[in-house]
């Protein structure tokens, strides 16, 4: 090979060379230098994270139901540990800086814990993940706090803060250098409830040694107070006090359970203005229409003989003679809503019981809420592989056999017809957007099927009635009440459920009571006097006007 050739040759390789080399620095310094200098800060540059504080709750006078109880911390370098954050001094550290810790607190204890939730540490499912209903707020930490129910748990992503960070440079062995800013933690979003607080604080003690529920509501749905018994106090999961968390979890009576929202009970009859709602609207029966109580009502069939009695004639012996609805609904008399849910037919009760909702879900703005249950034919047949009895209808006339509905629901079924067949999603927040707003639907009932009803439940709470407690509410107050009394058997060896349920002013309601004692008895005796309290309470303090 000549020389020339060999010259060319070498020429080349080295402009190549030159090019490969020129290419390269320019990948590293101009395409890929961001890179590089991010890996390098963070080589040097150390990220210290600032918890943010929640948003807080309060009720609608301002009291607190969950507020930041502040700490002074430092934070502090040691070669061991690395950084960290302490409200304790530790000598033995590198002190860098001083920040706010947070530490949830909830001053109704145990009054309010089903309405606020309590607040857990991530678990693994939810660790470095984002949350998707508030994405701006980035992953969760080992370190974060989540609501776990209440209304900590449904507007978690509201309550959430953004956290802030201090950045500082240090050594390549992670020493600390310097500071180098800070970013501060922002405070999620306050939160303001419906909930009346000495309402809630009331009713928490109305229940004590007892299972149970209350549920207070007024205008448009809005919750003035609600209690599940028994109670339980979330702060106990901001301490570190394990024993007393595990004695809560084991403990037998379900304390953490929220009986209002998440229990399902046989409601007796209280649901029998629903029914007679149903026969109404579908002209099954009407004003003038009248039946002729004799104490029961006895029918032969190939199965055998049947006998269906009146609470009234199995007490008493006795019978109530020629009444209408309104006086069957006074006198809560059974054998008249077997009749009428005869005429009316199982399909139309069931119906209209959807209509109010009981086989759905309220909508209330708390986790752990459940659908209600209302049985029909073709259930009965799929499941049971039974067909549907005329007896299956009589027993769902008056609340019993297996319809099963939540406290909450059948609460906001009876507002419906509190509120001329308008019933509202039931809320415990004020807000203008987002979950919790008031959601209103008309069910299209005439206002005189309406008023009929409703002059029923006001006759139960007047002599004569089977509301006997609020025999002389009027003449105390000057305020007529609407209610309705309810005995749910749960069986011969069992105590029946008790429940009350009222409204007042009738013509124009401010308030909704709904009372259930697990297995308290008869709902005029155990039931009746809590509600009449509630009454008592509200109307003597004058909270109408507040």
């Amino acid at each position: 090979m000549d020389f020339k050739k060999i010259v060319f040759i070498l020429r080349a390789l080295f402009i190549l060379s030159l090019l490969i080399l020129f290419t390269r620095l320019f990948e590293l310094q101009v395409i890929k230098g961001n890179y590089y200098k991010e890996l390098a800060d963070g080589n040097r540059i150390r990220s210290i994270t600032i918890k943010a504080p929640r948003g807080e709750i309060v009720a609608r006078g301002g009291e607190y139901l969950a507020r930041n109880i502040s700490e002074s911390a430092s934070v502090y370098y040691k070669k061991a540990e690395g950084y960290y954050v302490s409200t304790e001094k530790d000598t033995d550290a590198q002190k860098i800086s001083e920040v706010k810790q947070w530490k949830r607190e909830y001053p109704l204890k145990e009054m309010g814990g089903h309405i606020t939730g309590y607040l857990g540490i991530v678990n693994e499912n939810e660790l470095e993940k984002i949350d998707s209903e508030c994405i701006d707020k980035g992953v969760r930490s080992g370190s974060d706090l989540v609501g776990r129910s209440g209304l900590e748990g449904y507007y978690d992503c509201r309550l959430r803060g953004s956290d802030g960070e201090i950045l500082v440079e240090v050594e390549a062995d992670g020493s600390f250098v310097r500071e180098l800013g800070e970013r501060s933690p922002v405070q999620g979003n306050n939160l303001k409830t419906t909930i009346d607080y000495p309402l809630q604080e009331y009713i928490s003690g109305l229940l004590n040694g007892v299972k149970g529920g209350i549920i207070v509501s007024g205008k448009n749905g809005e919750i003035l107070g609600l209690y599940s018994s028994p109670g339980y106090d979330p702060n106990i999961f901001q301490s570190n006090y394990q024993d007393e968390i595990s004695n809560i979890l084991k403990d037998p009576d379900l304390p953490i359970f929220n009986r209002v929202i998440s229990g399902k009970y046989t409601p007796g009859s209280i649901f029998k203005p629903l029914v007679a709602i149903a026969a109404l609207e579908t002209g099954s029966i009407d004003e003038n229409y009248r039946y002729t109580d004799t104490g029961k009502i006895t029918f032969n069939t190939p199965y055998g003989n049947y006998s269906y009695s009146n609470w009234y004639y199995l007490q008493y012996g006795r019978s109530e003679g020629s009444i209408d609805v309104k006086r069957a609904l006074a006198r809560s008399t059974d054998t008249f809503f077997y009749k009428v849910g005869e005429l009316t037919g199982v399909d139309n009760e069931v119906e209209w019981a959807n209509k109010f909702g009981l086989s759905g879900l309220s909508g209330i703005d708390l986790n752990g809420e459940i659908a209600g249950f209302v049985p029909d034919p073709n259930w009965k047949e799929d499941v049971r592989g039974e067909r549907w009895y005329l007896g299956n209808t009589y027993h769902l006339s008056i609340g019993q056999g297996d319809l099963a509905i939540t406290p909450v629901g059948i609460h906001n079924a009876i507002s419906g017809i509190a509120y001329g067949g308008k019933i509202c999603t039931p809320h415990l927040t004020f807000t203008t957007s987002g979950k919790g707003d008031s959601n209103c639907r008309d069910l299209s009932i005439s206002a005189k099927n309406i008023d009929i009803v409703k002059t029923g439940m006001e006759s139960v709470c007047k002599t004569g009635g089977t509301g006997y407690t609020f025999f002389d509410f009027k003449d105390k107050y000057g305020v007529d009440v609407a209610c309705k009394t309810g005995t749910a058997q749960l069986g011969s060896d069992v105590n029946s459920n008790a429940w009350f349920t009222a409204f007042a002013p009738v013509d124009d309601p401010q308030i909704i009571v709904t009372v259930l004692v697990e297995q308290g008895g008869e709902g005029s005796k155990v039931a009746g006097p809590i509600a009449r309290s509630i009454f008592d309470f509200w109307f003597k303090n004058n909270l109408i006007s507040k």
